[in-house]
């Protein structure tokens, strides 16, 4: 993760590039300028001062040195055997994707007889790196989608490459599945389930899910297992990662003011509470209490959860049957007012960032569902985010500036919600959100109509597809973190996490409720910032 912010130097809010004006420059000066030169105070004042910063700084590097070499040390003896092998592994991905850009530059330079900008940049350009990452596995790719979805942190196109990487990844043999529930739940799998079905129903970079009947109680279920060495695998890349972060904030001290030794020790966090099914049973749990706790589990719910089949690498949960809410003929047949489900689920969303403990921050189309009795169910709680009270403050004003279009108030809001060690033209700044969001009108929303012939029935079935180019609605959130940058602004994480799960509700509005401005419709709740959180305990 360093190297990819590094890459694009000191632009404001990513990890600064070492100036030379930071690095202590050997001067050699002449004693017949300091006795005649007119500025010989000057000049010498200068040299003193880049002595005494290179003097401080090497102080400040030799204190610092035990504790790197200490944490660099405990470090290594709990990743343990498995960094070797995970050092072999690397190797060997580095020169596999280092020989196919060897193979791409020698075909650009023999047609056009030199190398193009994004080939000159080698496997730290955006293609390259990402296809590295996908080759390195799970944690890397993991890595890549916390790029994908921090803008506020990355370059803008390493953000966009990195969309890839939220691309269906490889499912494991189902044999492997078998041998980790039957370690997990300590017991033959027909004495708890009545069949597992081998054919997955999902599979993503860390966990594979089932389908399944639980044999006492004949329930449908889902059983998410975390696939095999994953967790290993983690820890070993991670910590390498760690130790990268530590020895460049060594080398540059500067790099300490941008936070990255404490960017990765939460991106560690973050990754390695997503591979404990514990604690995602947790944020449904929490979840389900929200919604029993301010009457909308007859409006919506989450999928119940069996703690006694359930451990840190497999969770079982209750299978939920509906439909995507960017399947608007299965809709229509579920429900005879879309739009209605649609406000449904955006004021559980709404309630739920700050009436629960975490709100959840991935509502795709796959975790978002109209489901056969007409509620609305949340799935995949891998994901959630956890809002401060502050950027919440600023966050509604955003909103309701925004569907006011009332651009100096959201200039200010941004401003509020920002960090930042400059002062702000906020007018300027209103007039270059003004043109970015009045863009939002010109995306494109493509429906895909389909017709397939019932093998049962032979009865037409058409169905409607909203196609959303997850590209497109980054790069507006790109602009607007563009923008802001220039200002320079910092946004927190969870801004952009709220970002994009509204830009996700903006293209379910244009399918299901085309004449819906859901932020100022009254029948659309966005809670006050003055309620208490976790009001169901």
């Amino acid at each position: 993760m360093a190297r990819v912010s590094v890459f694009r130097g000191a632009a404001c809010g990513r990890l600064p590039l070492i100036h030379h004006s930071q690095l202590p420059v050997p001067i050699c000066v002449s004693a017949r300028k300091f006795r005649y030169g007119p500025n010989k105070f000057a000049l010498f004042a200068r040299y003193s001062q880049s002595q005494d910063l290179f003097t401080s700084r090497l102080q400040d590097s030799i204190q610092n040195l035990p504790k790197l070499v200490e944490d660099i040390v405990q470090t290594s003896i709990n990743t343990g055997p498995r960094g070797a092998l995970r050092l072999a592994q690397g190797i060997q991905a580095v020169v596999g994707v280092g020989s196919e850009w060897l193979a791409d530059a020698s075909k650009t330079a023999n047609s056009s007889g030199g190398l193009a900008t994004e080939l000159q940049l080698g496997l730290l350009s955006p293609v390259y790196l990402r296809k590295l990452f996908e080759r390195l596995g799970a944690t890397y790719v993991k890595l890549g989608q916390f790029i994908a979805s921090a803008p506020t942190l990355f370059p803008p196109e390493y953000v966009q490459e990195f969309q890839y990487c939220f691309d269906r990844a490889p499912s494991v043999p189902f044999q492997e599945i078998q041998s980790i529930l039957r370690e997990e739940l300590g017991k033959p799998i027909d004495t708890v389930f009545e069949y597992v079905d081998p054919t997955p129903l999902a599979s993503a970079s860390i966990a594979q899910v089932h389908g399944a009947r639980i044999r006492d109680t004949q329930e449908d279920v889902v059983i998410k297992v975390l696939k095999p060495g994953i967790e290993d695998i983690l820890v070993a890349d991670l910590n390498f990662v760690y130790i990268v972060a530590r020895i460049l904030e060594f080398l540059s001290p500067d790099l300490s003011r941008a936070s990255l030794v404490a960017i990765v020790k939460d991106i560690r966090e973050s990754m390695l509470e997503e591979v404990d099914f514990q604690k995602e049973a947790t944020n449904i749990e929490s979840f389900r209490r929200y919604l029993e706790a301010m009457g909308l589990t007859r409006q919506a719910t989450a999928p119940k959860v069996y703690q006694q089949y359930s451990t840190r690498r497999v969770l079982t949960m209750e299978r939920l049957y509906g439909v995507p809410l960017t399947d608007l003929n299965s809709i229509n047949s579920l429900v005879p007012n879309p739009e209605t489900s649609l406000i449904t689920a955006l004021n559980v969303w709404f309630g739920s960032l700050l009436a629960c403990e975490t709100f959840h921050a991935d509502v795709h189309a796959g975790n978002l569902w109209l489901l056969r009795d007409g509620r609305i169910g949340f799935l995949d709680f891998g994901i959630v985010g956890r809002i401060s009270p502050k950027t919440w403050a600023a966050m509604e004003v955003f909103l309701q500036s925004l569907a006011t279009e009332e651009y100096e108030s959201m200039a200010s809001s941004l401003i509020d919600m920002g960090a930042t060690s400059t002062n702000v033209d906020s007018k300027a700044f209103a007039r270059d959100l003004e043109k970015i969001f009045s863009s939002i009108q010109d995306l494109d929303t493509e429906i895909i109509v389909a017709a397939a012939r019932e093998p049962n029935t032979n009865a037409t079935a058409v169905s409607a597809n909203l196609l959303v180019d997850e590209r497109q609605m980054n790069a507006l959130f790109l602009d607007v973190v563009r923008v802001s940058e220039s200002y320079g602004l910092r946004f927190p994480r969870e801004f952009a996490l709220l970002m994009k799960q509204l830009l996700y509700f903006d293209r379910y509005t244009r399918l299901l409720a085309p004449n819906l401005n859901m932020l100022r419709d009254q029948r659309i709740t966005i809670v006050s910032n003055q309620r208490s959180r976790n009001v169901y305990q």
